[in-house]
């Protein structure tokens, strides 16, 4: 997925806002007036989405372009290299679940 096909999915699900609080090449989006999902526009493709800690480390473990998150708690975040080899539908998962664990 890209940067803009991420924006859409990310924006297409209820109650979701977007902002860019830190700089302005980290897109946050938030549910709740909480983020879930914040995406790089510095050409790194990078997005960062909180998942449950287990799976967290299963991930890691399964896909060399899931790493613990970058500037975050690194139990709870991972940050995802969109450049590998991920597919659509796992990317997508994976924010839908960052999505409900911050929707509870």
């Amino acid at each position: 997925m890209n940067i803009e096909e991420i924006r859409f999915y990310c924006l297409a699900k209820e109650n979701t806002e977007e902002s860019l609080p830190f700089d302005n090449e980290t897109l946050v989006f938030k549910v709740n007036n909480k983020m879930y999902a914040l995406l790089s526009l510095s050409g790194d493709s990078r997005l960062a989405l909180k998942c449950n800690p287990e799976r967290a480390i299963q991930l890691r473990e399964m896909h060399p372009e899931i790493i613990p998150g970058y500037h975050m708690n690194k139990k709870h975040w991972n940050t995802i290299d969109l450049k590998g080899n991920l597919s659509d539908s796992l990317i997508k998962e994976l924010i839908d679940h960052s999505y409900e664990l911050i929707k509870k």
